[in-house]
């Protein structure tokens, strides 16, 4: 067992508040589970797999809403995916050192941060019109952020929810259906690329207890509206999260750079 009792409990609880706020804005929450555990583990194949793992389990539930209610047709997200999903499989398969994973790791994590907070800023409205996009661009989108998904370890909507509702895709409901599937597959992939890779790290106590603390917070999430925060006050919240360790861990790696 790699954590104590109290640190595996402090740490599901963690996962809990993550997955309900995340699931309740149509993210999985990789990249504050990514946070998170550089708080408490050392091993990045543990870190990268674990991530991937609950990652999975919290969009599973979203997907499965949002196809339910009509909000997603696989025809129009096929463009991502065909892409992203074998960038996110070569991503995870690469065996980065160290501290070079946790420099690509802090730095996705600053990135990250900011599109999520931007996001709270501006989104689309009922009345602004939609842009139409050469079709290479959802090939080019999705297979540029599978890459980094899969070198990483998160599902990548994070990235392109921001992107989408800059560029004025289609409606945000619909976008975050985008995302939520995509975060789906990506993660499949990436621990595809991570058994294939031999680097699947998953200690069985840790992940077990994770995944049911994910799970009742993402059903959670999916199934109540927050009162007292509203999805913009949840983004930036997560935001800062996510800022502070990202920043955190480059201040640790980058020194090893020079």
């Amino acid at each position: 067992m790699l954590l104590s009792t109290e640190e595996l409990i402090l740490i599901c609880l963690g996962f809990f508040v993550v997955a309900t706020l995340y699931s309740s804005v149509g993210f999985g929450g990789g990249s504050s589970y990514l946070a998170l555990l550089t708080l408490f583990l050392s091993g990045f194949f543990a870190i990268r797999s674990i991530a991937l793992v609950c990652n999975l389990v919290v969009v599973s539930g979203s997907t499965y809403l949002y196809f339910k209610n009509g909000h997603a047709r696989l025809k129009d997200f096929l463009p991502f995916i065909i892409t992203s999903v074998p960038m996110a499989f070569i991503g995870a398969s690469f065996r980065l050192q160290e501290h070079l994973f946790f420099i690509l790791l802090g730095s996705s994590l600053v990135v990250s941060a900011v599109f999520l907070a931007g996001q709270t800023f501006k989104q689309l409205g009922k009345d602004e019109r939609l842009q139409t996009y050469p079709s290479y661009m959802s090939y080019l989108l999705g297979g540029a952020i599978g890459l980094l998904s899969g070198l990483v370890g998160i599902g990548g909507g994070i990235f392109l929810a921001p992107i989408l509702n800059h560029l004025r895709w289609d409606k945000s409901i619909k976008i975050a259906a985008l995302a939520s599937f995509f975060i789906l597959v990506n993660s499949i992939s990436g621990l595809a690329g991570l058994v294939q890779g031999e680097m699947l790290n998953l200690p069985w106590k840790e992940t077990i207890a994770l995944v049911v603390a994910v799970l009742i917070g993402g059903q959670l999430g999916i199934r109540i509206s927050l009162k007292r925060l509203t999805p913009n006050g949840i983004k930036r919240v997560t935001a800062l999260l996510v800022f502070v360790v990202g920043i955190r861990i480059l201040i640790k790696y980058l020194p090893q750079l020079f």
